[in-house]
């Protein structure tokens, strides 16, 4: 069984950074994975289109980039979803749309094994044995570490309804529960204020979030656009950070350049361009190298 990265951080109380696609394209798990700055990739799947051959492609490239994969769930396919990621090599799990102390108890036990092996909640899952990927599909299937696999498997919640953040302590009080994400953008909806994310009201829930998590020695998770927005978290003793989109940074990129692309173009005839940059030794080696004295290709 593949050890998992994720829970061997949390385990030894280090901080973690991941970052989200909603591309099913296991190559861009390649790219982070190059960049050797990230621990775990969460393939934000209640949002986008996939198939089961997708999940799997997606669990080799965990593998191959020796990172831990979570995938984020709605709540009507907890089960089913839970336990074909899991199958696949997703090592982390993220249940959205937890309302109740029943839908958290719910959550655990859709990754969990069926067995009496393991005491409490341990035992108490709706996993059976599978002949998947994260069992070699036939080779470990029906072990003792395939049941421990299931017990490491990282749990994460998201707290985004009203009716959660109100019986918050209740629900964090569920065994199994790793990891805690507040959710502006549903918990601002719920109450009526959609998109206010600067509301006090707001802000007071997620504060409320962090601060409940912390006490009860769970790991309180931020979402964040940039790095720069940390500092808030960091102060209050956040050290779980999920940075980025892949979507959104796709976005940034074309509305800014496209807006620059569109000014130049817009410029009146005639105006005199702007200095060109000094020729470097690295910019004369590009042109000579391309043959024709002009630099080519998108990054030169």
């Amino acid at each position: 069984m593949r050890r998992n990265p994720l829970r061997e951080l949390l385990n030894a109380g280090k901080p973690t950074v991941g970052t989200h696609i909603l591309s099913a394209w296991p190559t861009l798990v390649e790219l982070i994975g190059h960049s050797k700055q990230y621990d775990y990739v969460e393939f934000t799947a209640e949002y986008a289109p996939f198939t089961m051959h997708d999940l799997d492609n997606l669990g080799r490239s965990f593998e191959l980039m020796n990172m831990a994969g979570m995938i984020k769930i709605e709540q009507t396919q907890y089960t089913h979803q839970a336990m074909r990621a899991i199958g696949s090599g997703f090592q982390s799990v993220l249940f959205a749309d937890i309302r109740s102390v029943e839908d958290a108890k719910l959550a655990v036990d859709a990754v969990r094994a069926e067995t009496t092996m393991a005491r409490g909640v341990r035992g108490r899952g709706r996993l059976g044995v599978g002949m998947r990927r994260d069992v070699g599909t036939v080779r470990e299937g029906g072990t003792p570490a395939y049941v421990d696999a299931l017990n490491e498997v990282v749990i994460a919640i998201m707290v985004e309804k009203k009716s959660c953040v109100d019986d918050l302590a209740a629900i964090l009080s569920v065994p199994g529960i790793d990891m805690v994400q507040f959710g502006a953008s549903d918990f601002s909806m719920s109450i009526g204020k959609t998109g206010q994310y600067g509301d006090a009201e707001v802000l007071a829930a997620e504060t409320k979030t962090i601060e409940t998590a912390l006490k009860m020695g769970l790991h309180p998770r931020v979402e964040l656009r940039d790095p720069s927005q940390a500092t808030r978290y960091l102060k209050m003793g956040v050290k779980h950070f999920c940075i980025g989109w892949d979507v959104r940074i796709l976005a940034d990129w074309w509305d800014a350049k496209g807006a620059e692309m569109r000014t130049l173009l817009q410029a009146k005839p005639g105006k005199k361009a702007a200095a060109r940059p000094a020729r470097t030794a690295a910019s004369a080696r590009t042109r000579k190298a391309n043959g024709n004295g002009r630099a080519r290709g998108n990054y030169t």
